[in-house]
């Protein structure tokens, strides 16, 4: 890695949780004499039910209802469209580089999914008024636990053609949501992404193989105006109608897009036929795109599928760029030397789904799979079966990978089993330290670790959602995120990170 972190040791976490557990069967001991005191009675009265158990993955049935606990959470709200979405992004704002105040506001912007392609945009989102979801009790023990949330019922949400009420769930102190939509006639969106230079230029790819680039200055001013009083004036109003700067027929449709991160304006879009398109900004707001295409040779895979699933451009490097692809491979491409890649690797044994390349440390690229396993690979040294850290935690295929904007070996996945985990590579497994543990505890079969047990990098899962597709760390405030779904979107910020 970039940096010398300082290294957090999964025993001691162990060690930690077993002191934490041990303190709250005093505090439940305490509370139960106290009662006995005031009631002599007590004892003929049914046993209390059972304390809590920290779910793992294994763990009980799989209809089995969990109960989240807020104290993992800083903030956690849930707020939907009227539409599902399989793709957002967070804007770029003027509102602070790296800021920890609460409370926030974020500002996204999301593609529909409908029932009908008419029906069909492209969704900005504000959420102002983002407060703590849970707070840790004061010393004097006044103040805790977590803000009440509406407990309005989900089936009030649906009607009978699908389509639902936009709403925030939300507690008594925020957020608000603030909303405008503007028309994506071209049908369901399969993928939407900000331009980094300017965040009011917009890329979508539809579903109908057709890719746009939006200016979305005028929704933008307009939902920058709304007071918290007029908030849900726009949620029901018809969606803007606008035309887009640039649009471009694929072949097929594609769920690949990537603004680079170095040149103003420069897009990469791909497809399911395998081809890469290159937009490079032009005078006027225009794009020059299709006069050839970039596309790995035939046979070049390890499958018969040369579909282009994903596409990351490299933070240091103008002209370089990576794709990955159903055939199982990762490719590092140069613009300047089209059509063929310049390094292919078989990166899994199963479809690569999605990328992402770290903008801190720029060696380092991250690949998901439909096999549900992970890979960290260090580019300095590429090649097959050569990634420097593996997993394989989730059960089903990884929806979305992302390295955090802020903390360098940290980085987040999503998976098809509706778990979205986040990770910490700096972490290392101390066995040292797990003696000493094992040695100094009253019940060493508590603290030891069990065969398979859970990976000591992983740092925090999150669940509740179903159907998830994509996640994204904020780019201004550090720790927060946000996942979308089939049935919300969840805007969050977990205790430990």
């Amino acid at each position: 890695m970039a940096r010398d972190p300082k290294k957090r040791s999964a025993a001691r976490r162990a060690k930690e949780q077993e002191q934490m557990q041990e303190a709250d069967e005093m505090v439940e001991d305490e509370m139960q004499n106290e009662e006995l005191d005031e009631d002599p009675n007590a004892m003929n009265e049914d046993p209390a039910p059972q304390a809590m158990q920290v779910w793992q993955p294994g763990m009980g049935e799989d209809d089995e209802e969990l109960e989240c606990d807020p104290s993992a959470y800083n903030c956690l709200h849930t707020f939907r469209l009227e539409w599902p979405c399989l793709t957002f992004e967070f804007l770029r704002d003027s509102l602070g580089a790296e800021r920890t105040a609460w409370p926030h506001t974020v500002l996204l912007v999301a593609g529909t999914q409908a029932a009908q392609p008419k029906d069909n945009t492209l969704a900005l989102v504000r959420l102002s008024a983002v407060n703590q979801t849970y707070k840790a009790p004061k010393p004097n023990g006044e103040e805790s636990g977590s803000e009440s949330e509406s407990s309005e019922s989900e089936d009030e949400d649906n009607e009978p053609s699908g389509r639902r009420r936009a709403r925030v769930k939300a507690g008594k102190n925020g957020p608000v949501m603030h909303l405008r939509r503007v028309a994506h006639p071209q049908g369901g969106v399969n993928k939407v992404r900000s331009c980094p230079q300017a965040p009011q230029i917009v890329a979508s790819s539809s579903d109908s193989a057709s890719v746009q680039v939006w200016d979305l200055s005028q929704p933008l001013d307009a939902l920058s105006a709304q007071t918290a009083e007029s908030a849900g004036e726009n949620a029901s109003a018809p969606p803007a109608r606008l035309t887009p700067l640039q649009m471009f027929k694929h072949a097929d449709e594609g769920w690949a897009l990537a603004w680079s991160p170095l040149v103003h304006g420069r897009l990469l879009s791909g497809d399911c036929a395998g081809k890469i398109q290159l937009w490079e900004p032009s005078e006027g707001g225009k794009w020059g795109v299709g006069q050839s295409a970039f596309q790995a040779p035939a046979g070049s895979g390890f499958s018969d599928n040369p579909s282009v699933e994903d596409l990351q451009w490299s933070p240091s490097e103008t002209t370089v760029f990576a794709s990955c692809s159903a055939d199982q491979t990762v490719r590092i491409w140069d613009s300047r030397l089209p059509p063929g890649p310049a390094l292919t690797v078989r990166a899994h044994k199963t479809d690569v789904n999605v990328l992402s390349w770290s903008s801190l440390t720029a060696c380092m690229l991250a690949s998901g799979s439909d096999d549900g396993s992970f890979r960290i690979w260090d580019l300095r040294s590429f090649k097959a079966d050569g990634f420097v850290a593996g997993f394989t935690y989730h059960k089903k295929p990884i929806t979305s990978i992302e390295w955090s904007p802020f903390e360098s070996p940290m980085l987040a996945t999503c998976s098809a089993d509706n778990q979205m985990a986040v990770w910490d590579l700096s972490v290392e497994r101390d066995t040292e330290e797990e003696a000493e543990v094992l040695a100094s505890a009253e019940t060493p079969s508590a603290a030891a670790p069990a065969e398979g047990d859970l990976p000591a990098q992983l740092l925090f899962v999150h669940q509740g959602q179903n159907d998830l597709k994509e996640m994204h760390w904020h780019p201004h405030i550090p720790g927060m995120c946000a996942t979308t779904a089939a049935d919300s979107f969840n805007l969050l910020r977990p205790s430990n990170l």
